[in-house]
């Protein structure tokens, strides 16, 4: 009897076990033995010599890491907004009530999905490249195209491109969101005189900004950790032009085998998520609107 009571109170903790050993395991240990190799020098296959400071150091005063920073930086800066602009005003269009739809829906929705992968990098250098289907098309009009992929300023932009491209997820979203609008403001706007861009702005964008506030957050955190892009299409180059922090990461941890090093510049990026999400929550009082506040 004592063991069936046991095992009723705890058949809970057994359905979860499964995921806690996964969490315990590939989740919290990483993450505790990451911020601890930070402060080693410690090399993949020669182990941990010395407990340093250095690496954190040197984060802030090598050229190369710190114009990795400033490229993570000018890169998400620019994807971030033009995607959220993108997404929202395709999403706003394809709100209304237009013939083939559902059609246009789905194929705005593709490249979110096939975007992060190795397949379409490498169909972007194709198009991208001194020869390629983009300077071919622009050869028949007597254009001599730039060295997109070889050339410092244009390569970051190329990759920046690619990132807006996949505005899709983040579309279905802003898509849901305006199928919440009630439909009466919209008539009561139109009774008053307001035109399309008045209601717009007057009534669609405030009563979306929570999910204006989600989209930010997560593309944020999307872009400070882009990887497939920079390292398919240019490897970080033309002269580190489009090496972000995430790309730098991977070639201090797999290449030049210093984990310490990896480690570090890793928790940096964290911290920096970290102090923009904070950030982001503590300004979402001054202009994200949530209707449940009106009667408080």
């Amino acid at each position: 009897m004592g063991k069936n009571k046991f095992l009723k109170r705890n058949v809970g903790f057994l359905f979860i076990l499964p995921w806690l050993i996964g969490f315990l395991v590939f989740k919290l240990y990483p993450f505790a033995a990451s911020l601890y190799y930070s402060f080693t020098d410690y090399q993949l296959f020669e182990g941990i010599t010395k407990y340093t400071m250095e690496n954190y150091v040197d984060i802030f005063t090598t050229p190369k890491i710190v114009k990795a920073l400033k490229v993570t930086f000018q890169y998400s800066f620019m994807t971030v907004p033009l995607k959220l602009v993108a997404a929202l005003f395709i999403a706003y269009i394809l709100n209304f009530k237009i013939k083939g739809v559902n059609f246009f829906r789905t194929a705005y929705y593709i490249p979110s999905i096939l975007g992060g992968s190795v397949a379409i990098a490498v169909l972007w250098k194709a198009i991208f490249k001194d020869d390629g289907l983009l300077n071919t098309l622009l050869g028949f009009f007597g254009v001599n195209g730039p060295s997109w992929l070889s050339d410092p300023s244009y390569a970051l932009f190329v990759i920046c491109l690619l990132r807006v491209w996949q505005f899709g997820s983040a579309m279905v979203i802003f898509l849901a969101a305006l199928k919440g609008v009630p439909e009466e403001l919209y008539e009561a706007a139109s009774i008053e005189g307001a035109g399309k861009w008045k209601q717009f702005f007057s009534i669609t964008v405030p009563l979306i900004t929570p999910i204006i506030f989600y989209n930010l957050v997560t593309q944020i955190c999307q872009a400070f950790q882009e990887f497939n892009g920079p390292y398919i299409i240019t490897q970080g180059g033309p002269r580190n032009s489009t090496t972000l922090i995430s790309l730098l990461i991977y070639n201090s941890a797999f290449k030049n085998y210093e984990m310490g090093m990896a480690s570090a510049m890793a928790w940096v990026l964290f911290i920096i998520l970290m102090v923009f999400t904070v950030i982001a929550f503590l300004s979402q009082k001054y202009w994200v609107y949530y209707s449940d506040e009106e009667g408080r």
